[in-house]
């Protein structure tokens, strides 16, 4: 009895406790990452516009020329997913991760130092088209890293738990963001927050950047991942990276793809499109309508873990197969709820849409992890992950201003949303269930199938 004691117990605390290190890790990074690159978002929506661009006529025009700068960091994720997935199938996800959190951390620094347009005139948007691609760049490395740290190491049975994790810190970096603009705009006039105050958000990006870098210096690879290493140099027949998964993966891709498209649409949907929507047509309060985003993030946080939890339970299909049927409905009861411009129904609808949005987006991570073999899995995640943004995430804010500025309604841009979640839960529903499967079952598979000389373990 007593030897069994002295045995259990050294063996599964530390586990437990280097692995609550590693996801703190991962999320500490990505707070850091997703505050920079939604802070552009948010101030895409409130300042960019007439800030770095010249008078276009009308305050959308200046908004939609403010997103399609947004839209230049997803064209460049998915060439920051190549470049970093093929160094952190290489070389490691832990020196990559150090890499790209520097790397966004400078770009956001210099862009709240940026002159406007009155100042330097088509130089501004010029020098905010490169920082936003560095920047874009950068995050294209971050998620596969981030989230593959953690997978990599968590159980079998709860990998959708402690994986969502990640996925938890974007709403905090999220959250972060709005908090800092929300105060600004609170403690100063109008005209001052327009004028300079939102570069102080954009300036505290370095204080984060440094706790961040400290933190990821701490962490270890994953068991698995150090083994896939060894494979790959003792068998010259074991490729690696993005060609390589590109030729033997390529359904795994299409359906990372599929799975991330309504889910990355809903999203900016949600937290960028709305404030252009309230403010536009209702000309509705900035504060309140960064206090509602405030709340909605706080609730998103604490429910992307729980949804991570039940995909664990109930399997990875049926969790987000309700993410998508429930996501085509929200746009159709949101917006009249955003009409009444009652403060607690937009609090509602921000809330319940990102509720939906977290039954797809908790169990990304251990859905992906699951689908390709350790030597290529963060090239195939980052591929698949990233270059859906270029046609959805990016393009969402733009086509939904477009259509609200052709037909003055909100029914186009439900409809839109509507088409995007049929077209995830295609991809649901044509995917194989992979709860609580070995990622060394999935490597020994890979290994047979290409007929490759296992490592020694």
């Amino acid at each position: 009895m007593s030897v069994k004691k002295t045995t259990t117990v050294p063996e599964t605390e530390p586990q437990t406790s280097g692995l609550k290190r590693i996801v703190a890790a991962s999320m500490v990074g990505t707070v850091v990452e997703w505050y920079e690159f939604f802070l552009y978002a948010t101030a895409a929506s409130l300042v960019f516009g007439t800030f770095f661009f010249p008078d276009a006529g009308t305050e959308l025009d200046g908004i939609i020329a403010a997103f399609l700068t947004y839209a230049v960091g997803f064209v460049a994720r998915p060439l920051g997913g190549i470049v970093f997935g093929q160094i952190g199938d290489r070389l490691g996800r832990k020196h990559t991760l150090q890499i790209t959190i520097i790397l966004v951390g400078v770009a956001t620094f210099l862009m709240g130092c940026l002159p406007g347009f009155d100042t330097i005139g088509y130089w501004a948007p010029a020098l905010l088209v490169a920082l936003r691609f560095i920047q874009g760049f950068a995050v294209g490395g971050e998620w596969g890293g981030a989230v593959l740290l953690v997978a990599e190491h968590s159980p079998d049975r709860s990998r959708g738990f402690w994986s969502s994790w990640p996925q938890a810190a974007v709403p905090v970096g999220n959250l972060l963001a709005t908090l800092v603009l929300l105060g600004m705009s609170w403690i100063l006039p109008s005209d001052q927050f327009l004028g300079w105050g939102w570069r102080v958000a954009f300036w505290l990006s370095a204080i984060v950047v440094i706790i961040g870098y400290y933190i990821r210096t701490h962490v270890s690879e994953a068991p698995i991942f150090l083994e896939a290493r060894a494979q790959v140099e003792a068998d010259k027949a074991a490729g690696y990276g993005v060609l390589e998964v590109v030729k033997k993966y390529p359904r795994g891709i299409f359906g990372a793809m599929g799975l991330r498209f309504a889910e990355n649409i809903l999203y900016y949907i949600i937290v960028s499109f709305t404030i252009v929507y309230l403010k536009t047509v209702h000309q509705y309060d900035t504060s309140q309508l960064l206090l509602a985003l405030l709340i909605a993030h706080v609730i998103h946080f604490l429910v992307i873990p729980q949804v991570g939890r039940l995909s664990d339970a109930l399997g990875r299909r049926p969790v987000y197969l309700a993410g998508a049927v429930l996501g085509a409905t929200w746009a159709f009861f949101a917006f009249p709820m955003f009409d009444t411009l009652n403060p607690f129904l937009i609090i509602a609808a921000v809330t319940i849409g990102l509720c939906f949005h977290a039954l797809m987006y908790a169990g990304q991570p251990a859905i992906m992890a699951e689908m390709f073999p350790t030597r290529m899995r963060y090239s195939g995640v980052s591929l698949g992950y990233q270059v859906t943004s270029i046609v959805a995430g990016s393009l969402a804010p733009i086509i939904a201003t477009a259509l609200l500025q052709q037909y003055g309604s909100w029914m186009p841009v439900a409809v839109y949303v509507a088409v995007a979640c049929a077209v995830t839960a295609f991809a649901v529903i044509t995917m194989k269930e992979t709860r609580g499967i070995s990622l060394l079952a999935v490597d020994e598979a890979d290994a047979r199938t290409r007929g490759l000389a296992r490592a020694a373990r």
